[in-house]
Parts: structure tokens; C-alpha cells; sequence
């Protein structure tokens, strides 16, 4: 596209007693823009700054497009759920989250919803566009449905005419079943199952939801006002952003708008069975130390010192094992948090604090105790596995059978 030749073209329908109304280098710099980065073709983008300085003049112009299920400037008005990226389109919703920009290029950021479904939108600062607020509807004329990772968001530029909308629509998310989930906004009725040790200093809480039809990872970032789930609780979750990596998918709750309820849920599905020998326990495994700062959870080094809320003297003993389970064919990273290690080792809590504080050797006795009973031994892990390491919810030790004996003999050829 010749940009100059289009700008041309396009200010010369812009003449008031032989004056030019637009200034053609702004012209150039729009049709770049939306062509550009957007990814507009090049006659809707034309048409699209046509429409534009047609309103900003107010100047009629012969042969615009109108008519039925047509407005802002010849785009389609449409359901969020039946947009496709590369669009330009027309959306009446709600915007029922916003959040802070990430870049000052961005006035503004957040997810706007309808009857039929959200998405996260972003207004360009370059695009002077009103600021809308939480909780209000607002009919979006000529925005641009666009792609980032796979995921549709709508894209609020210089030709977008935003309106409110005075009345409060009603506005009834549904939830759907984790295992219905998609890269994009989604909704989820789940229960608390685990609590993870934070892995940034940015992190309230990670952990796993789960449902009747199985489980996902769930993050929750700092900001204000967000609060930790409790685990073990049933909650309504809406508009929350399902992201994907490496062919996993998680929840980010930032964001969404979440709702406790006072039920349960038989919580199914992700559940991992393996037997093998346990060929490796991990340093920081045995008796640890956690930092007692409410929300925080996070293991401490042998100095005492959480990295987010530094020395910490009155710390909280904890039990874990990290370490390898080799089945023959593969060997799978597990984590046992306390009650599967006192069920496996025999070393409850008060027995290691015990051992820890009248020892020598402190908690490296702990380590070396529990190390002596499992390691080498066959036993069984159930739980479920998360970015490939197996989250134990129960383990056992594997008695010896005497058939399994004589058939692994017999399969490496030698004789029982």
C-alpha cells in the first residue's frame, strides 16, 4: 500500500472552500497504524479513516455503508463469541474487570463480557479513547478483534467510538467444566485441592482447582484487594484468563470475579498412580522450616531467611520429601508434603522436631533418618501430576511379591 497516495486520496474528499480540512501526514500516520499493527487490510483501513474524519468533520459522505446489522463506519455488529480475529466489529457488553496497563502505550486494559461470552480488551493511549468504568455497559463501535498467543482480544484504536450504555443489563455468566476450558476468559465452579509454596515474591497463592471432571493450576498475583482462597472451599469463578503453555492449561484469578459458596465437591479426573524405587531424595527434603508471615508459606533457608519477608526467628517446622521414583521406564519427580511422609517414613512431626533440636547433627539427622528407611525401597504414589512433577496425596510401601521376582528375571534372561 502506498500510504502517501492513499493520504492523498483521502484528504482531497476534505475540502472546505478550496481549504484542506485534514492534515495528510495525521492521515498517513492513522493508515500505518491500523495496517501496520493491526494488521488491517489496506481498502478497510482507508475506509475505516474515511468514516472517521467524516464524523470528526462532519461531512456526509456518498456511498457510505449502512444498513441493517451494520454501524460504526461499516462493521459488524456481533456476539464476543462469534468474533473472529482479523475483524473489525461492533460489541455491546460489560466491562466487568479492569486492570492496571502494562505499558504506558495502553490507557487502559481489562475484559468486557456479554450474554454469550468475554474478552480482554485494550485501549491504545494513542487513541484518546473515553475511559470506561467497572460495571457499566457500553456499545464499542469499529474496534478490531486481534490474536496474541493464540487468544482473541479486542483492540480499542483511534477509529473506535465508544457510547455508554444507560441501562444495567442483566448479565448471568455460566461455569463450565475444567476440562471444557480454552485459551481465552473463562468460568469455572471448582474446589480448592492444594496450596503450593509461592514461586515469585510477586505471588499471593498458586495451587490446584479441581471439579468433577478434573483439575488446573491457579495463580493469584499481589495487587489490592485480592485475597487468598482457602483450600478445601467451593468457589464460583468468573472471567478469569485461561492461559496455555507447553499444551497445559492454568487460571490467572486476577482479575476475575470470584464467589465462596458452602457446598463441596467430589473432586475426579488428573488422578496418577506409579510404582518404583525410590532411587533419589532431594536436598530440602525432611524437616524443614516455613516463614509464619500469614499468606506467605514459603520454605526458609537453614539461616532463618524468607526471601520476601526476610529473617524470620519464629519459623514453622514443616515435614516434605522431594525426590526421584523410578519405575523401570521412566522416573518421575514426586513432592510428599507432611501427611504422606509421616505415613511413609514413621516419623511424625513432634518425633522430628524431637530428633532436630536434641541432635548434633540437627535437622541433617531428620534427612539421614528418613533417608535410611525409603530410599532403595519400592512403594506407591497416588496423586496428580502437575508440569511433570507428581503432587503425592498418598504412598506406600510396596510388600515383596515373589511372582513379580521371577517374571523380571525371566524378562532380563536369567533364571530364578
Amino acid at each position: 500500500m502506498d500510504f502517501s497516495e492513499a493520504a492523498e486520496r483521502i484528504s482531497r474528499k476534505f475540502v472546505k472552500d478550496g481549504t484542506a480540512l485534514a492534515d495528510k501526514t495525521k492521515i498517513e500516520g492513522k493508515l500505518r497504524r491500523l495496517v501496520q499493527e493491526f494488521g488491517v487490510q489496506p481498502s478497510e483501513a482507508e475506509r475505516s479513516v474515511t468514516n472517521e474524519l467524516a464524523k470528526e468533520f462532519n461531512v456526509p459522505l456518498p456511498g457510505a455503508v449502512s444498513g441493517a446489522g451494520r454501524s460504526g463506519g461499516g462493521t459488524e455488529e456481533k456476539k464476543i463469541a462469534d468474533a473472529s480475529p482479523g475483524e473489525w466489529v461492533t460489541f455491546e457488553g460489560k466491562v466487568v474487570a479492569l486492570s492496571a496497563p502494562p505499558s504506558p502505550a495502553i490507557a487502559q486494559s481489562g475484559i468486557l463480557a456479554d450474554e454469550s461470552g468475554a474478552i480482554r480488551f485494550v485501549a491504545w493511549a494513542k487513541a484518546n479513547a473515553p475511559a470506561m468504568t467497572e460495571g457499566s455497559w457500553y456499545r464499542i463501535e469499529s474496534a478490531v478483534v486481534d490474536e496474541y498467543k493464540g487468544v482473541a482480544n479486542l483492540k480499542i484504536h483511534s477509529g473506535t467510538t465508544i457510547k455508554v450504555i444507560g441501562e444495567d443489563r442483566a448479565l448471568i455468566p455460566t461455569p463450565i467444566p475444567i476440562k471444557d476450558l480454552y485459551p481465552g476468559i473463562g468460568g469455572v465452579r471448582a474446589k480448592v485441592v492444594q496450596e503450593w509454596d509461592a514461586s515469585h515474591e510477586r505471588m499471593l497463592q498458586s495451587g490446584l482447582l479441581g471439579d468433577e471432571t478434573g483439575t488446573i493450576k491457579f495463580v493469584i498475583w499481589k495487587e489490592p484487594g485480592r485475597e487468598k482462597l482457602e483450600v478445601g472451599g467451593v468457589y464460583n469463578i468468573f472471567y478469569a484468563q485461561v492461559d496455555e503453555f507447553n499444551g497445559r492449561l492454568s487460571l490467572n484469578l486476577n482479575g476475575a470475579t470470584i464467589l465462596q459458596e458452602e457446598s463441596d465437591i467430589a473432586v475426579s479426573g488428573g488422578e496418577a498412580a506409579f510404582t518404583g524405587a525410590l532411587v533419589h531424595i532431594a536436598p530440602g527434603s525432611g524437616i524443614i522450616k516455613r516463614c509464619p508471615v500469614e499468606g506467605c508459606n514459603r520454605a526458609l533457608s537453614r539461616q532463618n531467611y524468607c526471601p520476601v519477608h526476610e529473617i524470620q526467628p519464629n519459623f514453622v517446622y514443616d515435614l516434605r520429601i522431594k525426590g526421584w521414583l523410578d519405575d523401570g521406564e521412566r522416573t518421575h519427580s514426586i513432592l510428599l508434603q507432611r501427611d504422606a511422609v509421616e505415613t511413609l517414613t514413621g516419623i511424625n512431626l513432634d518425633a522430628a522436631k524431637e530428633i532436630a533440636e536434641n541432635n548434633p547433627l540437627g535437622m541433617d539427622e531428620v534427612f539421614l533418618q528418613m533417608r535410611d528407611k525409603v530410599l532403595g525401597r519400592y512403594i506407591t504414589c497416588k496423586g496428580r501430576e502437575i508440569d511433570n512433577r507428581l503432587l503425592v496425596n498418598s504412598c506406600e510401601q510396596k510388600k515383596f511379591d515373589s511372582t513379580d521376582h521371577t517374571r523380571l528375571l525371566n524378562k532380563a534372561g536369567g533364571a530364578a
